[in-house]
């Protein structure tokens, strides 16, 4: 199995997942490419037989890229065994950490117009330390109106890492 895996990440996180997943896709046999949105060739696409691809939330939206590599690649993507995932912190919420239950992800739905063949939602990571004024003001901000943490000296990580583990089981079992 040839796995193409496109990630789409701001601070990282998403990244991380994506190493996770690759790993435990290795260990099955696959051969995994593991590619920045803004790099995934022609050629990445069609020697792929199973494309995954993982995006992270910032300031409420996913970014441009993501729906530009769908537009362009709808066809191809649906013509394989293909998967999607979000990374956001609403996700740390059990009322919102499905597919069916997250907003971002139904969005991400509405607004792509591709419906993979799985789907998932895993919270993400808070990194104040990492974070630049102006982000660390705005996520602080909204951590406060959502009551999250808001501790701006600490780093918060909600990926439920087993989840990440269970997603990756059912690409295995996808192929």
């Amino acid at each position: 199995m040839q796995s193409l895996m496109v990630y789409s990440t701001v601070d990282g996180q998403t990244l991380a997942i994506c190493q996770r997943i690759k790993q435990q896709l290795e260990q099955s046999g696959h051969v995994v490419t593991l590619k920045d949105v803004a790099q995934v060739s022609q050629k990445d696409i069609e020697s792929a037989t199973q494309i995954i691809i993982g995006a992270s939330i910032r300031y409420g939206k996913h970014r441009p890229a993501l729906y530009d590599f769908i537009a362009r690649n709808k066809a191809a993507i649906e013509s394989k065994a293909n998967s999607f995932f979000t990374v956001n912190v609403v996700a740390r919420k059990p009322e919102k950490n499905t597919p069916a239950t997250n907003p971002y992800m139904q969005k991400f739905l509405l607004l792509s117009q591709w419906q993979p063949q799985l789907s998932s939602v895993f919270a993400g990571k808070i990194d104040y330390p990492k974070y630049g004024f102006v982000d660390k003001f705005m996520i602080r901000f909204i951590m406060w109106m959502t009551k999250g943490p808001t501790d701006t000296s600490a780093t918060f990580e909600f990926t439920d890492w087993n989840k990440v583990d269970d997603f990756a089981a059912q690409l295995v079992q996808q192929a």
